[in-house]
């Protein structure tokens, strides 16, 4: 097995090949690796920051509460990690942070965040249903993505108001989850 510095060196290399070979012998060396991946994470360098994050993401010994500040990173692709990663250990305290990433100007953020959200499952639906009363569109069509998923029985209220707007997105996705929950009937809009 390498050393941990030669496995740093590896995964900050620009190689992708010697990076990804590194990522499960830094997993393995447990919590000897995660004070080294936690500088990582704070390097002025994306590609650097997002190389400690794949890893802690991933490793065990890690805590989702070190992935969350990094879904505020400037680098997109940092925040996809983060997103991933808090799929990958979900936490309901990422909930009002993942929520919030609803928002992001990166289409691959919302869809990683709502699959993180739906993750954490009933413990987010609150938050989900206040995004879906009075967020921006593309936040709200994410909400109900999830919403759809988790299968909540609290969500019906919102989504049954959804099915008289006039977004078709909206609309899909409130049905799903009206589908979802047993629902299935043909929702009419009143004349």
């Amino acid at each position: 097995m390498s050393s941990l510095q030669d496995l740093l060196s590896d995964l900050t290399s620009g190689s992708e090949t010697r990076a990804e070979k590194a990522v499960p012998e830094l997993i393995d060396l447990d919590q000897e690796a995660i004070p080294a991946l936690l500088a990582l994470t704070r390097s002025s360098e994306a590609d650097h920051r997002w190389w400690g994050l794949r890893v802690l993401a991933q490793s065990p010994h890690s805590q989702a509460e070190w992935l969350v500040p990094f879904l505020n990173d400037p680098a997109r692709e940092v925040r996809q990690c983060a997103a991933l990663g808090l799929a990958i250990k979900p936490d309901e305290s990422a909930t009002q942070t993942l929520v919030k990433a609803l928002n992001d100007e990166d289409s691959m953020v919302n869809s990683l965040a709502v699959n993180a959200l739906v993750k954490i499952g009933n413990a987010a639906v609150p938050s989900l249903i206040e995004v879906v009363k009075s967020a921006p569109q593309a936040a709200r069509i994410h909400a109900l993505r999830a919403l759809a998923e988790i299968r909540d029985h609290r969500a019906i209220p919102v989504m049954m108001k959804v099915m008289e707007e006039d977004s078709a997105l909206l609309q899909h996705w409130a049905k799903e989850g009206l589908d979802r929950l047993g629902l299935d009937m043909v929702y009419i809009k009143p004349v």
